[in-house]
């Protein structure tokens, strides 16, 4: 009897086209037995040896379908991040409309830059050096020109008791100007150069939306140096001011004057005596420098709009204009002030207490 083997780990596939014999050596349709090696073929077996089955190729391994999987889906997860990454610097570098374009200045005039250098570029032509004579000298103030016909409105104290009034502007020409109206109550006053047409005029804020800690400039003519910048920030609001409103003590500033007009606060008198007529009101407070000369002058935000009217100052020394000095210490009306009493100026204004 010849014995069939089959070699160890060969496994004779269930769907191979060939009909081999079945455990009982008994053949499907062909009358084979099993394959014998190394003896005679059995009864039923032709002379022909049985072939042999072909090479089982055995199925792939699943794992090898695992690298180009495992690739695509690094692929895949590179490209989301790689996608986001770009999105986060597009998103980061591509300007805003709102961050990339810069408050404009309201110019009173043409202007390029932008800063205190541009405010003070947009607004220097609108601000004039004022020059009072009276019969007990000369006081040196500033102004503001609030139209293009030459209405220039400054504070009373520049003007008390003027006999004549210079007013000299930006680009140095010199002109005489008439006191339209004045209102010592607000310590304010309106003048007019004669035959002015086409002035450059300043443009008026809202002193109403200032805040302390907005970033300001001054404006003025102090010592009789015309145009001179200063700037600071705004220290405080509604502080309770009171100067003088009688004529011949307003004329403190600039040469011939006593170096700082005198003023009150808190009950303590500043830079000399008030008197014993006065006139309070709520003032801005800055930082800005300011000295004797400055009255009168501007006190401008960043976007060039006038939101004061510089009135006052604290000196360290009252004895001389030339020993007096900023300490940061300037008050200035608010505009919206300045603005409710336009009108009655330009009518002569208010004389009365």
């Amino acid at each position: 009897m010849t014995q069939s083997y089959r070699r160890s780990g060969d496994e004779m596939p269930q769907d191979r086209p060939y009909a081999y014999g079945d455990d009982h050596g008994q053949g499907h349709g062909q009358g084979y037995g099993h394959e014998a090696y190394g003896g005679t073929p059995g009864a039923g077996f032709s002379e022909q040896a049985v072939p042999p089955p072909p090479p089982y190729a055995p199925e792939r391994p699943r794992r090898a379908r695992r690298p180009v999987a495992l690739i695509a889906a690094v692929a895949l997860a590179s490209g989301l991040i790689g996608g986001g990454s770009a999105a986060l610097i597009a998103g980061a570098t591509q300007p805003s409309a709102q961050n990339s374009s810069s408050t404009p200045l309201v110019n009173a005039g043409k202007t390029s830059g932008s800063g205190v250098s541009g405010v003070a570029k947009a607004v220097s032509p609108a601000i004039v050096e004022i020059r009072a004579q009276s019969a007990k000298g000369e006081s040196t103030g500033s102004g503001v020109v609030v139209n293009s016909d030459g209405e220039i409105v400054t504070n009373n104290h520049v003007l008390a008791g003027a006999d004549t009034v210079t007013v000299t502007f930006h680009d140095g020409s010199r002109k005489t100007a008439e006191v339209v109206g004045t209102d010592p109550g607000k310590d304010l006053a309106l003048v007019k150069v004669r035959g002015a047409k086409n002035l450059t005029a300043a443009s008026l804020g809202d002193s109403s939306k200032i805040t302390v800690g907005d970033q300001v400039v001054a404006i003025g003519s102090p010592e009789g140096l015309t145009g001179s910048v200063t700037s600071g920030i705004v220290s405080a609001l509604d502080r309770d001011v009171t100067v003088p409103k009688e004529e011949g003590q307003g004329q403190q500033d600039g040469p011939g004057g006593r170096g700082g007009w005198p003023f009150e606060f808190g009950g303590n008198q500043y830079n000399g005596d008030t008197g014993s007529s006065k006139t309070s009101y709520k003032a801005i407070q800055t930082d800005a420098s300011l000295n004797p000369g400055n009255s009168g002058g501007a006190l401008i935000n960043m976007q060039g709009q006038i939101i004061g009217i510089n009135s006052a100052m604290y000196s360290p020394s009252s004895e001389s204009s030339s020993s007096a000095g900023s300490v940061g210490l300037g008050f200035a009306i608010p505009i919206n002030t300045v603005k409710d009493d336009l009108d009655a100026l330009r009518g002569g204004g208010n004389s009365g207490v």
